[in-house]
């Protein structure tokens, strides 16, 4: 038996601008996490979890809360993109040209827009990303750019790995 290292992400060497990622985990929105994400955010309007009130707006359901909407394509896109990454810089051009409701599906992909050495940090680098989220009917629902700080190659902090043999 031979033991092979699992997908630890991208470092900053590994993007170039043109670099399309399709990111490979869909994810269903349910109503339970709607409810309990507008909730925890403290969002009151009752357009996210009153169904009553919902019925007599223009959608006629609840609508899936944006901030959830942002935060799944968002980590859709970390095994890929930003795994490495030091921090998040910057989120912008967030655009939502179509609803997103329970039941839904959600898919996204990102292309690289930029890659920079920081001007102020030698160990990163700064990459800026376009991403889109879809539903399961390859509909637009959301696009936003991004911009994060990800680790060089040589300056990955290194991860103690635990080896877990059978039997023992």
């Amino acid at each position: 038996m031979s033991i092979k290292e699992g997908w630890k992400g991208r470092v900053f060497e590994d993007f170039e601008v043109g670099d399309v990622y399709h990111h490979p985990l869909g994810r269903t929105v349910l109503a339970t996490d709607n409810t309990w994400f507008t909730l925890l955010t403290m969002n009151t309007h009752p357009l996210h979890f009153d169904t009553n009130y919902a019925a007599k707006t223009q959608f006629g359901k609840p609508l899936v809360n944006s901030c959830l909407t942002l935060s799944i394509v968002t980590g859709q896109s970390v095994t890929d993109l930003s795994q490495n990454a030091v921090a998040n810089l910057s989120w912008t051009d967030i655009q939502m040209p179509h609803p997103v409701f329970d039941g839904d599906t959600l898919y996204s992909r990102s292309e690289v827009l930029d890659v920079r050495e920081s001007k102020s940090r030698p160990k990163v680098g700064i990459v800026r990303v376009k991403t889109t989220g879809v539903n399961q009917d390859g509909t637009i629902v959301l696009t936003f750019e991004r911009t994060f700080m990800v680790y060089k190659r040589a300056f990955l902090p290194s991860v103690a790995a635990v080896h877990v043999e059978a039997g023992r």
